[in-house]
């Protein structure tokens, strides 16, 4: 990946010697490579003069960082209050027993990554999951089983 490189390494070129730049780095390396992984942090560290441990702290503080690769397709599941007394959690369940892996994780085939969202705004679809761009609502878990079948 020369091209994810190069763009790495223009970040970090912007970056060395801003103090305090190390969120925005952060977010512009999970970026381009689409997660944060260690030898990832240890550049930036290194590059930006401060302590790994700092940079790991700093990434696991925040939830919008990622420490494993996304998969080709993003399943939001809404759960906020609509949704939740609709019945997100079934659907939660049922779509992470279906694609074997809990919340917040990637199948083993990488073609799915499960989120759990506080609220997708279709309040009158509930309960709702948002798969990449597009939005399901009035689900029931059969339904779930048969939309994820079509990726």
């Amino acid at each position: 990946m020369p091209d994810k490189e190069q763009a790495l390494e223009t970040v970090l070129t912007e970056y060395q010697k801003e103090k305090g730049s190390l969120i925005p780095v952060l977010q512009q390396a999970q970026a381009i490579q689409g997660y944060l992984s260690k030898p990832v942090m240890s550049r930036i560290a290194e590059r930006l003069g401060i302590y790994e441990s700092d940079v790991y702290g700093v990434a696991t503080f925040y939830t919008q960082f990622r420490f494993t690769p996304l998969g080709k397709n993003i399943v939001k599941v809404c759960h906020g209050t609509a949704c939740h007394v609709n019945g997100a959690e079934g659907i939660s369940d049922s779509l992470c027993r279906h694609l074997k892996v809990k919340e917040g994780e990637t199948t083993e085939d990488g073609k799915f990554t499960t989120e759990r969202v506080a609220c997708l705004g279709c309040c009158s679809l509930a309960p709702v999951v948002m798969i990449n761009e597009e939005t399901y609502g009035r689900l029931t878990s059969d339904k779930v089983k048969k939309i994820l079948d079509r990726y």
